[in-house]
């Protein structure tokens, strides 16, 4: 059997294909937003990487990971010119099983009454670069829906998954016994 390869040379001139076989340049504002979506989705996989995650969050993140390919697949599929495919497609229960872990770290963890410093454990300070990364995602994901439709069901899950990020953050370090650090508005 004949490996596939790794290069195609098809994109060697700054053009790239959607879903479809759509062509467009590599600037295309939809290529940023998958190729943001993409990187959340390769902090995620560096969070796992981290023994101190608790196994309902390791599930949680596996199912985040595999939610944000059929994101990316969502923005790569130009809908006015291909058919989009149900694997593409967010349902509302994506965004509740979010909100669902969200409810249970918060219900352990102490009222916030200050601005966090991101930080604390590892799988802390990666909770807070994938929360900066998924809100970049969905600047990116606006800036999308801002010339083509985008269903807001992909918004919604994306902002909820930046909440979560956050959540789990402050969840990790009480879980692991670590300070939070509140903004000195003094300095």
């Amino acid at each position: 059997m004949k490996k596939s390869n790794v290069y195609t040379f098809t994109g060697d001139k700054g053009t790239t294909s959607l879903v479809g076989g759509k062509r467009v340049p590599k600037t295309d504002v939809r290529l940023e937003a998958y190729g943001t979506v993409d990187e959340l989705n390769t902090q995620i996989g560096f969070l796992l990487s981290l023994p101190d995650i608790d196994n309902m969050n390791r599930k949680l993140l596996h199912f985040a990971q595999n939610k944000l390919f059929v994101i990316g697949s969502y923005l790569a599929t130009d809908i006015s010119f291909t058919e989009l495919r149900e694997a593409s497609k967010m349902k509302d229960e994506d965004i509740k099983r979010i909100e669902q872990r969200i409810d249970e770290m918060d219900e352990v963890l102490p009222p916030l009454n200050a601005f966090i410093l991101p930080g604390g454990t590892p799988a802390a300070s990666a909770a807070h670069i994938c929360r900066t990364v998924c809100r970049r995602a969905e600047r990116r994901i606006c800036d999308v829906a801002a010339t083509h439709k985008v269903d807001e069901n992909i918004l919604r899950f994306v902002n909820r998954l930046s909440d979560y990020f956050f959540v789990l953050a402050r969840f990790n370090n009480i879980e692991n016994k670590q300070d939070e650090f509140f903004w000195n508005k003094s300095c």
